[in-house]
C-alpha cells in the first residue's frame, strides 16, 4: 500500500488488517508529486518484491489551486498522469516477470470534459483548475490505452476506469456553491468502500483476462469519449511524457 501521508497510511493498513484478517499489508512512503520518491519507491519494490501481478494507479488530485509538483509539472497533471506514468515505466520489468498481471488506473467520468493541451500540457500559459483535472483524467485513459497495445502479447493486460462519484478528501478544492451542491448530490453518491469495487473488479474479474485497454464503470465497460479513443494524440502524450520525464520508453 503506496501512500504519500504516512499516518494516514498505516492507519489505512490497519484498518484492511482487522477488516481482512491478513498480516500480509505493507505500507510505504509514495509521493507522486515527486520523482525522486517514486523512483526511490520503484528500487524498493524492484529489489525486494518476486513477483508484482496487480497495480493500481489510485493518487489523484482534483480541481485544486495552481501549484507545481516537485520536478515543476502543474499539479493535476503532475501527480495524476505523469507520475503514474513514471511510477508504471519503473515497474514494468517486474510486472512482465508476474504475467499473467493486470495495470489498473482511476480515471474519471470528467475525462468527457477535457482535451490534451499538447502545447501547454502545464497550464502555464492559462489556468483553469476543472479543465486542467478534466485533462489529466483523459490523460488516463490515453496512457492505459496505448500501454495495451505496447504490451500486447506479454500477458500484462491494462484497464482504465470512472470509480463513480465518490465523497473523499478529493472534494476539499471544491468551492462553496459546489461543495452545497455535492451535499445536495450526497445520496446519490458513493461512500470509499463502494467506489474502490470498480477497480477491485478490473483486478480480479476473471471474465477481463483476455481483455485490455478497455474502460468501465459501475464494474462493467463502458464508453469513454471520442477523444479518450484518438491514437493520434495517445502517441504525441505518450512521447510528450517521455520528454517531460526524461525517460526512453517506445
Amino acid at each position: 500500500m503506496a501512500c504519500r501521508d504516512a499516518e494516514r497510511g498505516q492507519a489505512a493498513v490497519k484498518e484492511v488488517v482487522e477488516g481482512s484478517g491478513s498480516q500480509d499489508i505493507v505500507f510505504m512512503k509514495l509521493d507522486l508529486a515527486d520523482s525522486k520518491s517514486i523512483r526511490e519507491f520503484a528500487e524498493a519494490i524492484n529489489k525486494d518484491e518476486p513477483k508484482l501481478n496487480i497495480l493500481i494507479n489510485n493518487a489523484g488530485v482534483m480541481v485544486c489551486p495552481y501549484g507545481k509538483t516537485a520536478d515543476g509539472f502543474e499539479t493535476q497533471i503532475g501527480v495524476n498522469h505523469l507520475g503514474h506514468f513514471l511510477l508504471t515505466y519503473l515497474l514494468l520489468d517486474l510486472i512482465k516477470k508476474s504475467a499473467p498481471a493486470r495495470i489498473i488506473t482511476v480515471s474519471s467520468m470528467a475525462h468527457t470534459w477535457g482535451s490534451i493541451k499538447l502545447d501547454d500540457l502545464n497550464s502555464e500559459k492559462s489556468y483553469d483548475k476543472k479543465a486542467a483535472y478534466s485533462q489529466s483524467k483523459l490523460a488516463n485513459i490515453l496512457f492505459s490505452h496505448s500501454l495495451a497495445k505496447r504490451l500486447e502479447g506479454t500477458g500484462v493486460t491494462t484497464y482504465s476506469l470512472h470509480p463513480g462519484v465518490v465523497k473523499t478528501d478529493l472534494w476539499r478544492h471544491l468551492n462553496g456553491p459546489q461543495q452545497v451542491f455535492m451535499k445536495m448530490a450526497s445520496p446519490f453518491t458513493k461512500n470509499s468502500s463502494q467506489g474502490a469495487q470498480t477497480s477491485i473488479f478490473c483486478a480480479v474479474e476473471p471474465s477481463l483476462e483476455k481483455e485490455s485497454g478497455g474502460y468501465y464503470s459501475d464494474c462493467a465497460p463502458a464508453k469513454c469519449s471520442s477523444a479518450g479513443k484518438d491514437d493520434v494524440v495517445a502517441q504525441k502524450l505518450w512521447e510528450l511524457s517521455c520528454q517531460l520525464l526524461s525517460v526512453t520508453w517506445e
